[in-house]
């Protein structure tokens, strides 16, 4: 089960980068509601909100690192994990390898889920890699301050 929620979201972003750089590169933003949600095409060559950019082999190799951590939590670890803190490293998981695969093949990340507040604010735009990471890490995070992440 776990293996095919995995499989899943790297496909789903995988697929979803894939139409992004067909449909939206290149081309105006697709605006779906206006003034507040649009799909516009972005390479992000940093981290969240344009951090670190042009840091390549830094964010592949800490990619790696936390795949093979989290690896090791769910396979080897000393931990009796309950099922939620399964699914929510496994969707973590899912999220770094999607972007990890970005990096890796075109040296950025693929983003173009796009939201604005009014004329004011543009929020960073991202992509469901980011999704999964975000929920999953908040999940992870509520488990641990309320000690409910074993059996």
């Amino acid at each position: 089960m776990l293996l095919l929620v995995l499989v899943s979201i790297v496909f789903l972003d995988q697929i979803t980068k894939y139409a992004a750089v067909k449909y939206l590169k290149g081309n105006n933003p697709y605006i779906i509601i206006k003034d507040f949600f649009q799909l516009h095409y972005v390479e992000n060559f940093g981290a969240a909100f344009g951090i670190l950019q042009n840091k390549k082999a830094f964010f592949i190799i800490v990619s790696f690192v936390v795949i093979i951590a989290i690896l090791v939590l769910i396979f080897k670890g000393n931990y009796n994990f309950n099922s939620l803190m399964e699914l929510s490293l496994i969707i973590f998981l899912g999220g770094a390898i999607g972007n990890l695969i970005d990096r890796i093949r075109l040296g950025y990340v693929i983003d173009f889920i796009s939201f604005k507040f009014g004329k004011g604010y543009n929020f960073p735009v991202f992509n469901i890699a980011d999704v999964s990471i975000v929920i999953s890490t908040l999940l992870i995070m509520t488990m641990v301050l309320m000690d409910r992440y074993e059996m």
